[in-house]
């Protein structure tokens, strides 16, 4: 599949493209943002990888424009970011990325477009398009990313377990994918993601707290919210979302407080509209307006 149509839709892809030939770098679309081409979703997140120094090649693009774009640079992880006008483009050299067994800091080691690739969570997000003269605008999917897109399900590059293993916050990105796409999640995934959901623990509570946020802020957070109860992920980042499953419905409309609590947010999410668009705040505050029940339960005598 070949892709260069899409690509001058934009005309940073060609100045991209010229600057790492002139600078020698090998250089890809990659990730999301091919993702949301192929499925034609909306996207100004742009990521670049080149096999060699990403920040080389930001520092190189930001020079051929004629006005000043903001460019930040991370020398500890080696990325860079432009803005240019709404959109943002990151820039980062092809790599191994891994972590050991209790570190929540990753050991970053340079590689190649397909170490790169096979280090991505899911098969949907790793793939590439070239900016390379050879093969411009080919799409590079090593593992069947557009076959699961196609099929709107959730696999992982590798084994499930070391695809998680080298960042737990996989597992929670899965759930959130679910919800933002509509897609359903492997078996084989699902069943990694119940096993090692303690894994969870060595995740900063930050990254944990983003990725909550933009599973809360899909289309349909209902999805994601169940896959993580469901596989005992939630117990450990927000353990009082599990326990409503334990307590009854007082207004006697569902089972449990759960559902109750579910079917809530639902409505208010129904509501947005005219209340000016989503609100995480409102989501919030409908999701967990009864998180207090566990805690303050009381048996009476009698059976109150």
């Amino acid at each position: 599949m070949n892709l260069t149509n899409r690509l001058d839709e934009h005309p940073i892809f060609a100045r991209v493209a010229k600057v790492a030939a002139e600078e020698g770098l090998e250089t890809y679309v990659v990730g999301g943002y091919v993702r949301d081409l192929i499925l034609g979703r909306p996207s100004k997140d742009i990521d670049f990888t080149c096999v060699g120094s990403g920040i080389q090649l930001a520092q190189a693009v930001a020079k051929t424009f004629d006005e000043h774009v903001p460019l930040s640079v991370f020398k500890n992880f080696g990325t860079a970011m432009l803005k240019l006008d709404d959109w943002e483009l990151e820039f980062v050299g092809a790599r191994k990325e891994s972590y050991r067994q209790e570190s929540r800091k990753p050991l970053v080691e340079d590689g190649t477009l397909q170490e790169d690739l096979e280090r991505r969570d899911f098969t949907i997000n790793a793939m590439a398009i070239s900016l390379n003269a050879a093969n411009y605008g080919e799409l590079i999917d090593p593992f069947d990313g557009i076959k699961d897109i196609k099929a709107k399900q959730l696999k992982t590059p590798l084994q499930p377990g070391i695809t998680f293993s080298d960042d737990p916050l996989r597992m929670m990105r899965a759930a959130r994918f679910a919800s933002q796409l509509n897609f359903e999640i492997d078996e084989e995934v699902l069943s990694a993601m119940s096993s090692m959901a303690s894994r969870i623990s060595i995740i900063s509570a930050e990254r944990v707290r983003e990725e909550f946020t933009k599973l809360l802020m899909s289309p349909n957070p209902r999805i994601g919210i169940t896959i993580l109860v469901d596989t005992g992920i939630a117990e450990l980042v927000l353990p009082e979302i599990p326990k409503l499953r334990l307590e009854i419905d007082e207004h006697h409309h569902h089972k449990d407080v759960y559902e109750h609590s579910i079917t809530v947010l639902e409505q208010a999410i129904a509501q947005e509209e005219r209340l000016g668009g989503p609100n995480l705040v409102i989501r919030l505050a409908a999701l967990l307006h009864d998180i207090g029940k566990p805690k303050t339960r009381n048996l009476l005598e009698g059976g109150g």
